[in-house]
Parts: structure tokens; C-alpha cells; sequence
């Protein structure tokens, strides 16, 4: 197998393990805070690891005006973690994905504001069938109303701060994508920390043998191992290939959302979320 094929063989999978997520979080007992405060800290511990045995530590001196950058990303990565974990607990895992996955048609709006990229009438065209598919899923009523709603609020919240950590990553160029991950976990613990201790505290006594097992597996599979995979073979396939790549956690989720966890979703659901994923997809491929 070529170097190429399997670089994307490792980013498909990483991506096809964050599909996953909802699975696990589902079966953790303790609130998103404290979830996404323990998921950074698994993380941050393995990634060390696996940096420090393969001689690549950071230097945080050479990122010198770069740190604050790190630092606001580390913090936007952490409040995410915990406007998603919430989603899934007030809507369906797929509503609450294609919610967050309106992420990239952010992206694609403000790049030309803040970098003057320019923006094509195929983006434009894009951003308003993406739209117009994230009103199908919103406007759809669900038995469950008001959580629906506070539900797909959160998950287009998480979105928001999603496309912040793209955007500033973008204006990063002198730091590697591994060195990037470990500091913006880093900052995303310094930030949690106070925040669950000022929102309830700790409570790892409520994690039953099941919930710990999930938590192990969110922390050390879901983000410390397929992060090390996903941004060691970024540099070994193009910007449009990676893009294409991470479709494949949004197809995965639903499929685990209606398959596994038997969770209803319309017909315009459907529609709104085939707009939401085509579209960006396509505009993607320009």
C-alpha cells in the first residue's frame, strides 16, 4: 500500500471513530463540563507520550506570538466539546451532527472577510442551499419541541466555535499540526478547570464501571489516538482530499443515530441534512 493510500486510510478511520462518539457519551454519567474536561486530559496525556517517544516535543518558545492564537483555539476546542456533548442529550445524534456540520459553510462565508479569499458564485450557491437545509431540519417539529429546538441551538453553537478554531488555525502557519493539538489541549484544560469547579465540581464517584470504560475510550481512542492519526497523515494528502475525508463522520453518525440507537428522523430531516452535507461537499470539490 502506497504512503498516500495510507495516510487516507488513517484519516477515514479517524474519522469513522468520531462517528462513534455518541455512543460512548451516551453511557457517561457526569455533566459535559467535567466530560470534556476528562476527555482533554486522557488526550493530553496520551499525545505527551507518544511525543515524548518520538523525540517531537513541542517548543513553545519558537511559537512565540503564535501561543495566544493556540491558546483562544485551545479554549473555543473546549467549550465546543461541551455545547456538542449537550446537543446530543436534548436532540438526536444525527440532528445534532448535521447541526454541527454547518460548520464548513461558516467557514467558507468568513474566509473571504477575514483572509480575502475569494468567494465564488459556486460558494455563494452553496451557503444558500445549505441553508435552506438547515431550515428543513430546524423547522421540523419533533415529539420532543422545545429540547429539539435548545438541542440543534447547541449543536449550531458548537459549529460556531468549530469554525473559530478553523479560522484561527488557518492564520497559524509555523507550527506543525500535532505540536498545534497538543497546546490547544492544553489551553482547553486551563479553561475547563475553572469552569467545572465553578459549575458543580467533579464527580467521578458518578461513573459506574460502564461509564468509566466509555470515558477511557472518549478520552484515549476518540481523541488522543485519532488525533495523533489524523494530523500525522494530514500533511500527506491535499486541502480538498481532507475536506472530502471528513464527511465521513457525519454519514457514520447517522447511521449509528438510526441504526443503532433507533432515533426517528423525517423525511425533510433527511433532505435538510442530504442539502447540508452535498452542498458543502461539492463546494469542496471547486
Amino acid at each position: 500500500m502506497s504512503s498516500h493510500n495510507k495516510a487516507r486510510l488513517q484519516i477515514v478511520f479517524s474519522m469513522a471513530v468520531w462517528g462513534t462518539i455518541p455512543l460512548f457519551t451516551r453511557n457517561i454519567t457526569i455533566p459535559s463540563g467535567e466530560m470534556a474536561l476528562y476527555r482533554g486530559l486522557l488526550a493530553a496525556g496520551f499525545m505527551a507520550i507518544y511525543l515524548l517517544l518520538t523525540r517531537q516535543l513541542p517548543n513553545l518558545r519558537a511559537m512565540g506570538r503564535d501561543l495566544p492564537k493556540l491558546a483562544l483555539c485551545g479554549a473555543a476546542m473546549g467549550f465546543n466539546w461541551i455545547l456538542l456533548f449537550e446537543a446530543y442529550k436534548y436532540t438526536t445524534v444525527s440532528i445534532a451532527t448535521l447541526s454541527y456540520y454547518f460548520a464548513p459553510v461558516l467557514v467558507t462565508i468568513l474566509s473571504p472577510l477575514l483572509f480575502h479569499e475569494k468567494l465564488s458564485r459556486r460558494g455563494i450557491f452553496c451557503f444558500i442551499m445549505s441553508t435552506i437545509g438547515l431550515v428543513l431540519i430546524i423547522g421540523t417539529p419533533t415529539a420532543v419541541a422545545g429540547r429539539h429546538g435548545l438541542g440543534i441551538a447547541l449543536g449550531l453553537g458548537a459549529a460556531v466555535l468549530y469554525a473559530s478554531v478553523v479560522l484561527i488555525n488557518k492564520s497559524i502557519s509555523d507550527v506543525s499540526g500535532l505540536h498545534r493539538t497538543i497546546v490547544q489541549f492544553m489551553a482547553a484544560i486551563a479553561i475547563l478547570i475553572p469552569y467545572v469547579l465553578s459549575t458543580g465540581g467533579l464527580h467521578p464517584q458518578a461513573l459506574d464501571g460502564k461509564g468509566l470504560i466509555c470515558l477511557l475510550i472518549l478520552g484515549l481512542l476518540h481523541t488522543g489516538i485519532t488525533y495523533c492519526l489524523y494530523f500525522s497523515n494530514l500533511k500527506s494528502v491535499s486541502g480538498q482530499e481532507a475536506a472530502i475525508l471528513s464527511y465521513v463522520d457525519p454519514l457514520v453518525a447517522v447511521l449509528v443515530s438510526v441504526a443503532l440507537l433507533h432515533e426517528p428522523m423525517t423525511l425533510p430531516q433527511l433532505v435538510g441534512g442530504a442539502l447540508i452535507l452535498g452542498f458543502t461537499i461539492w463546494n469542496e470539490l471547486e
